[in-house]
């Protein structure tokens, strides 16, 4: 007898990052909260993360967003996020993609012009703005969970590269935020390569001595992503712009600035005195896909002073799909996988 499940996606991109949106084929996942789902999958259900991410099935480059029941009265849907390093608590490019689908695929209504929609993340809630037309989601502007500037000034010696001095920021997991231009790295195209192994050499140094704890999330795992920040410049139209990469252990650099990088940013130089609320920075990325930040206000996490920002990109669907899994494929562990696919 065949052991053939299927799953149904919507594939997206945001900035050129393919996120994976998993509408349907997944059991209820236990737990009230997203959170509470997203920590089951991590320790019970990983295969999900696994077979979608991997060959033959998808790539590491891509992220996988599985719509789940909220546990928030406010909230619309809740999505886990899961990518290469694991199970980010947030992720713009992937709320931005989340949202757009289940806009466009009618899983929520859209109204059309400007639309609120409420997600839950396992960081909480992400406010969403869409701003429709036509059928199509035009753009999205997100709100996710406050930042804040966790560590200052660190150094962690790097095999093969020698010391790097970077600042550890929460937004939405930790980034260490490397000024890229102390390492000679102008953040384009060319350099992808040569920043995927600074990238891997440096998180593999620094994570021993990095921090796990949230101050409300509890444990969230070891150092997932590095920053590099570019030269700022002013634009024309009064704001800023800085070439950007966001690096996401292990081995990849993601085709969007990413919006929890360019949170990540925001929060830094609002610490720095280097931005005051209502200012904005346009990250860009190595491929020349860029996402607006703007920073809105002073929060708080924990007792520490922290920053609300907005982030606004656009999304594209590219592939709605019916995806056959076969249990007794070599090529699939259907060790953690079996029990969460339905019938």
């Amino acid at each position: 007898m065949r052991r053939e499940r299927t799953i149904e996606l919507i594939d997206t991109q945001s900035g050129g990052d393919v996120s994976r949106i998993v509408i349907a084929g997944i059991e209820p996942i236990p737990g009230t909260t997203a959170l509470e789902k997203a920590r089951f999958l991590q320790r019970e259900g990983d295969g999900l993360r696994r077979l979608l991410l991997s060959e033959p099935y998808g790539d590491p480059a891509m992220s996988v967003d599985l719509i789940v029941e909220p546990g928030h009265p406010q909230a619309q849907a809740g999505y886990i996020i899961m990518e290469a390093m694991g199970y980010p608590m947030y992720s713009g490019s992937n709320t931005i993609c989340t949202a757009t689908a289940l806009l466009e695929s009618g899983t929520i209504a859209m109204a059309g012009g400007e639309q609120s929609v409420v997600l839950e993340s396992p960081a909480g809630l992400a406010r969403v703005t869409a701003d429709c037309a036509d059928g199509r989601v035009e753009s999205v502007t997100t709100r996710g969970e406050p930042a804040f500037v966790a560590d200052r000034d660190l150094v962690v010696d790097v095999p093969g590269i020698g010391p790097v001095r970077f600042d550890l920021v929460w937004s939405g997991a930790y980034y260490a935020l490397v000024r890229a231009a102390d390492h000679g790295f102008a953040v384009t195209a060319d350099e992808q390569i040569v920043l995927a192994a600074f990238g891997d050499a440096f998180v593999r140094a620094a994570r021993p001595g990095l921090r796990h704890e949230h101050p409300s999330l509890g444990d969230v795992g070891p150092l997932p992503f590095v920053h590099f920040m570019g030269e700022i410049r002013a634009t024309s139209s009064g704001g800023l712009e800085s070439p950007s990469a966001t690096y996401v252990h292990p081995g990849v650099i993601c085709r969007s600035p990413t919006g929890t990088g360019t949170s990540a940013r925001l929060a830094l130089m609002a610490a720095d005195g280097d931005l005051a609320p209502g200012g904005t920075l346009e990250t860009i990325s190595p491929r020349g896909s860029r996402f607006l930040g703007t920073l809105t206000g002073p929060a708080e996490v924990g007792g520490l002073p922290a920053w609300d920002s907005t982030t606004t990109g656009s999304a594209r669907l590219l592939a709605r799909s019916h995806v056959t899994v076969d249990l007794d494929d070599p090529l699939v562990d259907a060790s953690d996988l079996e029990a969460l696919l339905t019938e």
